[in-house]
């Protein structure tokens, strides 16, 4: 059961690889920042207040894995990217990682690095990549941004778990005798079924926000080159 959980308990990971992550987490949304404030504009920062609060309000409902004996619930990496974007979206998840750390002990302080890093960095770059792709080829109705923020949730939730992975074969305290990739099928499999679960109230709450307020939505802000106006013909000096 402790191996299985994505929010990281202090002691599982060694204490070298946990200071290297979180290193790399803190570089990270560092630059998140610096690059977030480009965003940053009178919709956007009050929405990333929002979706952040969602994400902790939601993140504290577990739903149950009933095939794999274990609950999951809502990660947020997609959920963010699609209405914030990337930079700000993982700031968003970061945020609501460090409260749940320091106030309810959901994930072990010394592996803040480390969650973030999977949780907060991973799953948000790895959902707004695909969200890119998707929404590249799919029809902009209704219909094509369920599919994408579907799948680019159920996608987030299994590359999160996948980081766990490889941060427990760098520096895991426990040993597997040489069994890594059954960890790893353990993990796909199980954070599938989550995924699942988070692909649904991604697309539900996308689409209920694009539907009251399309504007809203990051992943739909994309810039459309403006039609050249048509030439009105002049005869007789007069329009």
């Amino acid at each position: 059961m402790r191996t299985l959980a994505m929010h990281i308990s202090n002691g599982i990971i060694d204490g070298p690889v946990a200071a290297v992550f979180a290193a790399f987490a803190l570089a990270a949304l560092t630059l998140c920042v610096l690059r977030g404030r480009r965003d940053l504009d009178d919709r956007l920062a009050p929405m990333a207040g929002l979706v952040a609060a969602f994400i902790f309000a939601v993140q504290m409902l577990n739903f149950p894995i009933f095939t794999a004996g274990v609950s999951g619930h809502l990660l947020g990496g997609a959920l963010a990217a699609m209405l914030v974007g990337p930079w700000v979206g993982a700031l968003c998840v970061a945020v609501v990682l460090v409260v749940q750390a320091l106030v309810f002990g959901d994930g072990g302080v010394a592996m803040l690095g480390l969650n973030i890093t999977n949780m907060a960095l991973l799953g948000t770059a790895a959902a707004y990549l695909l969200i890119a792709v998707l929404l590249r080829v799919l029809p902009r109705t209704r219909a094509g941004l369920a599919v994408t923020a579907f799948v680019s949730a159920l996608v987030s939730v299994v590359v999160a778990s996948q980081g766990f992975v490889l941060e427990y074969w760098l520096g895991g305290t426990t040993d597997l005798g040489g069994n890594l990739a059954g960890l790893a099928g353990t993990m796909a499999g199980v954070h599938l079924l989550i995924g699942i679960g988070e692909g649904l109230i991604t697309a539900t709450t996308v689409l209920t926000v694009a539907k009251v307020r399309p504007d809203l939505v990051y992943a739909l802000r994309a810039r459309r080159p403006v039609a050249p106006a048509a030439a009105v013909p002049v005869a007789g000096g007069v329009r």
